[in-house]
């Protein structure tokens, strides 16, 4: 079984959220070690973002039935991302049997993209 997700963000969204505003928002969405890697850079945040978004579109989903934090993304060392599901999302990833991820996050011009791609076996009847 082969799924992916795809998300585009415009970094402007999140620069224009007050600040007390913001800072409830990093904390509901992004995990402990996102928060730490992102060192509060809104156009990482918002890759981020598009990341949770293309993850849950790959697990089909969407947010709501998984939660923000099910989903984290963490760079290694190289910087390359991984994705790492938590909950309700690693039981979504399970039932359908899906146990290789690939991340790719982009930048450029004002924008975020981000690209997720699952594969594994057949699901176990969904």
């Amino acid at each position: 079984m082969l799924r992916c997700g795809v998300d585009l963000v415009k970094v402007a969204r999140m620069q224009t959220i007050r600040a007390a505003i913001l800072a409830r928002f990093i904390q509901r969405v992004y995990t402990e070690i996102e928060q730490a890697q992102s060192k509060g850079n809104l156009e990482q945040l918002a890759g981020l973002f598009a990341a949770k978004e293309a993850a849950s579109k790959a697990l089909g989903t969407g947010i709501g039935k998984v939660a923000w934090r099910d989903i984290e993304i963490v760079h290694k060392l190289s910087g390359e991302p991984s994705l790492h599901l938590h909950g309700n999302a690693k039981l979504a990833a399970e039932r359908l049997g899906l146990e290789e991820w690939a991340v790719s996050i982009s930048h450029d011009d004002g924008l975020a993209i981000a690209s997720v791609v699952a594969l594994g076996g057949k699901s176990s009847g969904n």
